[in-house]
């Protein structure tokens, strides 16, 4: 996964908007199929690795690391590791990323509404 260089102009944009489109700050945050989706199953609590894998079948595990540990880094998870052998290691949302649930559930809507219209549309 390649970053933005910092000094490239579209870096500069992007950080542009985002300092001025707090909309738009959060969907860079959450953004992404991956992150999104991995929020959606934690809100129902808990998870390990592989439970989080066997929910996603199609993301790799490399991607499902990276995705944790961003969202990690960015305060949605925590990760807490047990000292027991073979090692457990548990994701959760943190406070503010519970805090994200109204909003899931309004996009899961917002996506059920817009699938129909499309849907519909397609079929007249």
């Amino acid at each position: 996964m390649s970053k933005i260089k910092e000094t490239s102009t579209n870096f500069a944009n992007k950080k542009a908007l985002a300092d001025e489109c707090l909309e738009l700050y959060a969907s860079h945050v959450i953004g992404g199929q991956w992150s999104l989706a991995i929020c959606c199953y934690l809100i129902n609590g808990k998870m390990r690795f592989g439970e989080l894998r066997k929910k996603l079948p199609t993301i790799t595990e490399r991607m499902l690391t990276l995705q944790l540990r961003k969202l990690e880094e960015n305060k949605i998870v925590t990760r807490t590791v047990f000292a027991e052998v073979p090692p457990r290691v548990e994701y959760e949302l943190t406070e503010v990323g519970y805090k994200l649930k109204n909003i899931i559930e309004e996009l899961e809507k917002w996506g059920k509404e817009h699938k129909e219209v499309i849907n519909h549309t397609e079929n007249c």
